[in-house]
């Protein structure tokens, strides 16, 4: 191994920049195109498709494991999403953005899927075996950071922008051209810093190529993979609609059944105290499981997921008015804006229990991967979950449309129902996720 290798330079931003296109492509995507007249049906079916170069990754991923380095991989692919974003921002301006501007996103999005495979290969040859458990924790800190950036800190300063030029067009053209020159920063500090040395796997393709076709069908030949498959597709039925319609419910005037808030109260409410909640849960829900196994955890942190849904059917039926001014400027940054104290409770409760119960459904699809060729089966996972995201998703917005904001939550309570019964049929190790030496 070469002294190039220094994880403390790379890992940081190497994940950074698998995070931020993510945030950007499939949340801030969402607000912009809200902000800029798009109707929430064309946003839930448009930007859900978005989800779709996740679900086939795995698909396409022998093929990057084949050809050239993963280094070269992710930094092609990171200049390729720089480039996208720049153009994005440049074609907002212009007639039939809205189509023109989802192409791009589409050839960013398989850029990002396509970044995430080289950098968690690359990840994994690089880095000694014995430093890999180690900076798992900085990579997932440094992802959860890039998420709060991008539906944070970038949607601050988008609805800062649409209130300094009272022009939403210009605001989110500025916004993603900022977007695009950050990640082409990103990706030049990785070109200097990323070791320039790897183990390229590309030599006995034949072998590759076998393992592969066995890898791909015995995934399907796990125990339970029926119930399985069915769990992982339907568990987040509920979530994938919400996570479409809570941004234009938080925007939507009340007149329509919205809570009226303007961009930069959705920035700080939902993009940066929701993913500190986000954060924080998540973090406990680790250690809840690490102590006493999943069995124990799996139905508290189902229920902690889905029951704050409870709590948006409350803010849709009573919209209340409590507000409370946040008023701060220091150097370029001025944050003037007015939040709704209710709502910031729900989001917190919401991302709280969100980041909770999402751990332990995470570490159900690790034990779903568990065995030989447990990299490819956790793809395979993930990508059916993406699956379960994409296709609920772009008809939330003709659900919404139908039901109206109230009973769309209440919908959206429901839909958590099957997966949560399904859930009470898997069979798994009674202590699995529990630290070995405890168990």
């Amino acid at each position: 191994m070469k002294t190039d290798n220094k994880p403390w330079f790379w890992i940081p931003l190497l994940n950074f920049a698998s995070g931020l296109p993510y945030a950007v492509i499939i949340s801030v995507s969402v607000i912009m195109y809200k902000n800029l007249g798009i109707s929430n049906e064309d946003i839930g079916v448009y930007t859900s498709l978005l989800y779709l170069p996740w679900v086939i990754k795995p698909l396409w991923s022998p093929f990057i494991e084949l050809t050239g380095t993963k280094r070269k991989w992710f930094l092609s692919m990171q200049l390729l999403i720089s480039i996208a974003f720049l153009l994005v921002g440049f074609t907002i301006p212009t007639n039939g953005f809205f189509m023109m501007t989802l192409a791009i996103f589409w050839v960013a999005a398989f850029a990002s899927a396509s970044n995430d495979i080289a950098s968690d290969g690359f990840y994994l040859l690089v880095l000694p075996k014995e430093q890999q458990s180690y900076f798992l924790g900085i990579r997932s800190t440094f992802y959860r950071l890039s998420m709060l950036a991008g539906n944070g800190l970038i949607v601050l300063f988008a609805g800062y922008l649409e209130h300094k030029y009272g022009d939403n067009t210009k605001a989110w053209s500025y916004t993603m051209i900022i977007v695009g020159l950050l990640m082409t920063f990103i990706t030049l500090y990785n070109f200097i810093f990323t070791p320039k040395t790897e183990i390229n796997l590309a030599g006995n393709k034949e072998a590759h190529h076998q393992s592969f076709a066995t890898i791909f069908t015995s995934f399907f030949k796990k125990k339970q993979i029926g119930l399985i498959l069915a769990f992982i597709l339907v568990f987040r039925l509920g979530e994938s609609q919400l996570l479409k319609m809570l941004s234009p419910f938080l925007l939507d005037k009340k007149e329509l059944g919205g809570m009226g808030l303007d961009t930069e109260a959705v920035g700080i409410i939902y993009g940066t105290l929701g993913i500190l909640a986000l954060t924080i849960g998540g973090i406990l829900g680790g250690m809840a499981i690490s102590k006493h196994g999943l069995t124990k955890w799996m139905l508290p942190m189902f229920l902690a997921m889905h029951l704050p849904i409870l709590g948006f059917i409350g803010l849709a039926h009573f919209q209340p008015d409590a507000m409370i001014h946040l008023y701060f400027k220091k150097y370029f940054l001025l944050i003037d804006a007015d939040l709704n104290l209710y709502t910031c409770i729900t989001v917190i409760l919401e991302q709280f229990g969100y980041g909770f119960g999402f751990t332990g459904f995470m570490m159900y699809l690790i034990h779903v991967a568990e065995g030989e060729s447990k990299t490819a089966h956790y793809a395979l996972a993930t990508g059916f979950m993406a699956l379960g995201m994409m296709l609920p998703g772009m008809i939330s917005g003709y659900i919404q449309k139908f039901l109206g904001y109230q009973n769309f939550f209440i919908w959206v309570f429901i839909a958590t129902i099957p997966g949560l019964i399904l859930s009470r049929f898997l069979i798994f190790p009674k202590d699995f996720g529990k630290k070995s030496e405890e168990v």
